[in-house]
């Protein structure tokens, strides 16, 4: 279990990759990726991981990832965490991250993508995921903007809010 911790509860770095089965990531705070921040070609595998009540500043309230990120993760869930981007969990440049079965619900970000959000030529693959009750400015529940290119295959969007555009999903120069 990480808790409490005022400068994240995990960070993953430089070719590092953890694998994580059973964690718990509740009422951390960070800039940047409050539960857990990867980045610069980390590997994350997460299996059964839980985010809830984490913040961050800028991005990724649950998780952080980005620099061309090949994480896995299986089962997981995010909700209640906060961001000004991604509430639940923020990709980006270039990172590839594959999520089977995970889970985001009441995850808030003020700016976009309130479940997730993924930018800057990330290519995240979602599979059997559900994003329900999450809010953000645009795309309540999912965000992808600048040139990312989400795969979705039977994912569900519920109850998802957006103050200006995309209750449940937005695509802004993606495909």
């Amino acid at each position: 279990t990480f808790t409490g911790n005022t400068d994240g509860g995990m960070s993953c770095v430089d070719y590092s990759s953890p694998t994580l089965e059973n964690c718990t990531f509740t009422g951390n705070e960070a800039d940047y990726g409050g539960g857990m921040y990867c980045y610069w070609y980390s590997s994350p595998t997460l299996e059964n991981c839980t985010f809830t009540n984490n913040t961050a500043v800028y991005t990724g309230g649950g998780m952080f990832c980005g620099g061309n990120l090949p994480a896995t993760l299986n089962n997981c869930t995010f909700t209640n965490n906060t961001a000004t981007k991604g509430g639940g969990a923020y990709f980006s440049s270039n990172s590839s991250p594959t999520l089977d079965n995970c889970t985001f619900t009441d995850n808030i970000a003020i700016g976009p993508g309130g479940g997730m959000c993924c930018e800057d030529f990330s290519s995240p693959t979602l599979d059997n995921c559900t994003f329900t009750n999450n809010s953000g400015s645009w795309g309540g529940g999912m965000y992808c903007n600048n040139s990312s290119s989400p795969t979705l295959n039977d994912c569900t969007f519920e109850n998802n809010t957006a103050a200006k555009l995309g209750g449940g999903m937005v695509c802004h120069g993606s495909s």
